[in-house]
């Protein structure tokens, strides 16, 4: 069953709708894993391009049962980059950009997560809640993740835009502590245009993508967790590639 309603986050003084899915076997009560950008994840009619991820469909024919919550985003001019970018920029293509990340991860674990709490049958600790999105969400993952490791565990990071983040990034993981049960996966695909792809049908680890999401990789492992790395050969910038990636991050963030 899928639900949309609108919800109030104080943190941003604004509504934004909620795309959640409730699963539709299984005995509750239910893990969860909070989405940026959730009108892209289940219907094309809602997705920004007309396509979605596709999650319903898959969440359907996989045997573990979540609650999935998509947090849709603003749509209104720089909004979007804006709430989810979590550090200011004094250079590069998001100078400029209010940073309005840390505002929207707080209204996530401090008003959306108690409220899905309270209302819907959830296994409310950090075991059993994740984070995930792409691009800019990707990042909003990878920071929610690290910066509210206390009650998040494990985070999708699909195509994320860390790379003008990175040195920030980098620094909150090193001084995190992150706990050694933290799953993170990182992925990035052959034609998305970072660096300078050899040959689109290889992997390339001397990529600027490659690079920034192993150096993240490495950090998640030094504290003990695990992280997966994914090329996603001849992969874009979009959803319909990153729908192909469900059946591989799902199950290595639940399963493995």
């Amino acid at each position: 069953m899928l639900i949309k309603q609108d919800f109030y986050f104080n943190s941003l003084d604004a509504n934004r709708k909620l795309h959640i899915r409730m699963p539709d076997r299984g005995e509750p009560p239910f893990p969860v894993m909070y989405f940026f950008d959730g009108h892209n994840l289940f219907n094309d009619e809602d997705a920004t391009f007309g396509k979605s991820w596709g999650l319903n469909d898959y969440c359907s024919g996989w045997d573990k049962q979540l609650i999935i919550v998509g947090i849709e985003c603003a749509h209104e001019g720089n909004q979007r980059m804006s709430e989810y970018l979590p550090y200011g920029m004094k250079s590069g293509w998001l100078k400029g950009i209010e940073p309005l990340g840390e505002q929207t991860m707080n209204g996530i674990i401090n008003e959306l997560k108690p409220y899905i709490d309270s209302v819907f049958p959830t296994i409310p600790f950090r075991e059993c809640t994740a984070i995930g999105g792409s691009s800019m969400g990707g990042l909003m993952a990878a920071y929610g993740v690290v910066k509210y490791n206390s009650l998040i565990s494990k985070a999708a990071c699909v195509s994320p835009s860390i790379g003008s983040v990175r040195t920030q990034l980098w620094h909150d993981m090193d001084s995190a502590g992150l706990s050694p049960d933290t799953r993170v996966y990182l992925s990035w695909g052959t034609m998305e245009g970072y660096g300078t792809i050899k040959d689109p049908n290889e992997e390339d680890k001397s990529s600027h993508i490659y690079k920034t999401c192993r150096a993240t990789a490495n950090r998640v492992i030094f504290a003990g967790g695990k992280a997966k790395l994914y090329c996603q050969i001849g992969g874009h910038h979009c959803e319909a590639d990153w729908e192909k990636q469900l059946g591989i991050f799902m199950p290595f963030l639940w399963e493995e």
